[in-house]
């Protein structure tokens, strides 16, 4: 039988990883700088913690969760999304005892069974942050404006930042009537996805891409906030305009899960696919807290999806700066200089190099081509000559040049000759 990865997932190969590896050192020292500490937790969860938090009548709850039983009978499901077990972690953690806001992020898997597309897959990762504690609009901002940097200092400069407000409960309870007034005479029109979410949440309607030209006059939920959610609202934009964040209102902007309040903000970019043009969002959810089980705390974040931001960089040819070569390579001549060379493989990587050798028993020329190979950027040769003399050849791949040196500082000449190799003007 031949094996195959399942639908929906992708093996990250060397060559590959190497940019997720880049993407998540920046996600790593972003948070860093923004005084945000990592968390991680369980990859499923309890089945209720999702419905109550992501919301019944979501399409993550109602058709894309991976839902199984376990051996004692409960319900359990792999996470479709970060906020729900940060969350629950820093209820059932008591992180709430710390100075507010805590601030939280994440880099991980999450699943959902949908069809796969361009920029979409089942298992999928996300790096997200969430900020527990503080209603101050400014929070909002910096969340939104941190997100936006991400994407900035990956080297992704086309990224754009839309926002909304979707207000408080009783501003959605008076938007929900005119959008119900709105969407009465169209619905036998739309499609069956979004007949049954007029019956039960309407404002998902707003999420739907197939229904695009029935929803261009649709009415716009500003328009219903009450004057605290306005203010509330006018506040963020003045923040995100002290940060210099450029955006974009967009006031059908809902979001796809049931816990927003207030803040909704997508990160968009054309290139990926049509239903793909959101590569990452967030918001404000006041009430998470307080529905699975803790204290009410207000709190805000957002989700990255990173294979969204892989396919951006490879549509826009971004010139990603990894190291995925061996500093040097090191080649035996003859069976006293092959036991040699394990100690001196090992000094090398002690002393931070990148190093790897023949392990194929070739010869000379063939150990050269496969140092060729490697990539790395020196040869070091070592045979029973240069033994006897304490020596070892080193050759700069690159130019040919080769000489010889002390088997008792062949190291530090390796790192000298790699930063000038690095670093040539630094040499003149």
């Amino acid at each position: 039988m031949r094996f195959q990865k399942p639908k929906g997932t992708q093996d990250l190969l060397p060559g590959k990883v190497e940019i997720w590896q880049f993407l998540e050192a920046k996600a790593h020292e972003l948070c860093r700088r923004f005084n945000y500490r990592e968390i991680r937790t369980p990859i499923f969860e309890m089945t209720e913690l999702f419905l109550r938090s992501v919301g019944e009548t979501t399409d993550i709850v109602e058709k894309e969760m991976y839902t199984f039983r376990d051996k004692a009978d409960r319900s359990m499901t792999l996470r479709p999304e970060g906020t729900a077990g940060a969350v629950r972690a820093y209820v059932e953690n008591k992180l709430f005892a710390s100075v507010d806001p805590v601030k939280l992020y994440y880099i991980g898997p999450m699943f959902r069974y949908e069809r796969p597309q361009a920029g979409r897959y089942r298992q999928f990762h996300q790096f997200g942050v969430e900020a527990i504690g503080s209603d101050d609009p400014a929070l909002d901002a910096e969340v939104i404006a941190m997100g936006y940097r991400f994407y900035r200092e990956v080297g992704l400069n086309d990224v754009r930042v839309e926002i909304n407000s979707i207000g408080n409960a009783a501003s959605r309870a008076s938007y929900r009537k005119r959008l119900e007034d709105f969407l009465a005479p169209k619905l036998p029109s739309l499609c069956p996805d979004c007949q049954k979410r007029f019956l039960r949440n309407p404002l998902r309607v707003l999420d739907c891409k197939k229904d695009v030209e029935l929803l261009q006059d649709v009415p716009s939920i500003l328009d219903s906030l009450d004057e605290p959610s306005r203010r509330r609202f006018d506040e963020v934009r003045a923040y995100l305009d002290e940060l210099a964040v450029p955006y974009a209102v967009n006031c059908r902007l809902v979001r796809g899960l049931d816990y927003y309040t207030h803040t909704a903000f997508e990160y968009k970019a054309g290139g990926i696919g049509a239903a793909a043009d959101a590569v990452g969002g967030g918001g404000r959810y006041d009430g998470l807290v307080a529905e699975i089980g803790g204290e009410d705390r207000p709190a805000v974040g957002f989700g990255i999806g990173l294979e969204r931001v892989v396919a951006l960089l490879e549509t826009r040819n971004v010139d990603v700066p990894v190291d995925r070569f061996p500093d040097v390579y090191l080649i035996a001549v003859g069976e006293q200089a092959s036991r040699k060379l394990v100690s001196l493989l090992d000094a090398a990587r002690a002393a931070g190099l990148s190093a790897d050798r023949d392990y194929m028993g070739r010869s000379l020329k063939a150990q050269l081509k496969a140092a060729d190979r490697s990539g790395a950027k020196i040869a070091a040769v070592l045979g029973e000559d240069e033994l006897d003399r304490r020596q070892i050849q080193l050759k700069i791949l690159a130019t040919g040049e080769q000489y010889a040196v002390s088997l008792d500082r062949w190291i530090d000449e390796i790192k000298n000759r790699l930063s000038r190799l690095e670093h040539p003007e630094e040499g003149r």
